[in-house]
């Protein structure tokens, strides 16, 4: 790895935060296992909420003796987030080692992180929010692209890859429909640092997810899945019968403005009963403990590398 911050991850993976998602149980059973855990800042009500989570992440670090001790935190950079600078006062304060932030590059968060030795990545669909993004600063780049859970590009994973190649040599984490270790090991072939699974982890054990939104992660398929702008305001990919049951048409969706202070608060429909997964579900048949699914995901990693090296 590039640097020291990641010098104990041993497998080349991020779990992306996911709303509603990912917390302390996923992203430290992550850790432990040698990968990177996130989470989302939103996924506690409130800023007070977020800081007990920092809280207990370490203490659990200091717990079971964890070496790998990177995680990440999801800020979510745009005006309707009232908690963007309480959160990230947060972060600096708790010295958050990765902040992966969303519709923003701004140059006040990058320089927080960056005055106690944090990194940023920040999360885009197309070269043009890249090359933005890499002006202000940022230390990598998240590459959201097609198929991805969550709010997803349409670009083709490789031939973005490549794109933002041309002009960045910093870190990249790839994402879209990354489930399993040879998909890890297409990913750092193909250029990229870190693959970034969200889909796949949401069917763990640890994952906060209701029992029902994993079982039909594991029931569905790639056609299962609806592109729209419905539920947050910007385009990602949702469980169609997640939106069957919720009592809408998937066919006939309204477009929505984008409003994350007011989904904070929303009671109903995304992300609480209408849930969001990546094209990557139809190659997810159980859920399984973090552990044993990343210990499948390194094996499969090798047995991919040993293929195209034999």
């Amino acid at each position: 790895m590039k640097n020291n911050i990641f010098e104990n991850v041993e497998f080349p993976v991020i779990s992306a935060p996911m709303f509603l998602v990912s917390g302390v149980d996923l992203v430290v059973a992550c850790c432990a296992n040698g990968t990177i855990g996130a989470f989302p800042a939103l996924n506690q009500r409130t800023t007070e909420g977020f800081e007990e989570w920092l809280v207990q992440i370490n203490s659990e670090f200091d717990r079971l003796n964890c070496q790998q001790r990177t995680f990440g935190v999801n800020l979510i950079v745009h005006n309707s987030n009232p908690r963007v600078a309480p959160d990230l006062d947060m972060c600096i304060k708790h010295e958050v080692p990765l902040l992966i932030t969303s519709l923003g590059a701004a140059k006040e968060v990058i320089d927080g992180v960056h005055s106690y030795g944090g990194k940023v990545f920040h999360d885009v669909i197309n070269a043009r929010h890249a090359k933005k993004a890499v002006d202000a600063g940022v230390d990598g780049l998240v590459l959201v692209a097609a198929g991805a859970g969550g709010h997803g590009g349409l670009a083709s994973p490789f031939a973005l890859l490549s794109e933002v190649r041309k002009f960045f040599d910093g870190y990249i984490a790839l994402a879209g429909s990354l489930t399993n270790g040879a998909h890890v090991a297409a990913a750092r072939a193909a250029g990229a640092d870190f693959a970034y699974v969200g889909t796949r982890f949401i069917a763990t054990d640890e994952a906060y997810a209701d029992q029902t939104n994993k079982e039909m992660i594991v029931d569905s398929t790639l056609n299962e899945i609806v592109y729209t702008d419905a539920f947050s305001g910007v385009h990602g990919n949702f469980l169609r019968k997640s939106i069957v049951e919720a009592g809408l048409d998937p066919d006939n969706l309204p477009s929505k403005e984008i409003d994350f202070g007011k989904d904070l608060n929303a009671d109903k429909h995304a992300w609480k009963d209408i849930w969001s997964a990546g094209h990557g579900v139809s190659d997810i048949d159980e859920i399984l403990p973090t552990a044993e699914l990343i210990a499948k995901m390194k094996a499969e990693y090798q047995a991919a590398v040993a293929r195209v090296t034999a």
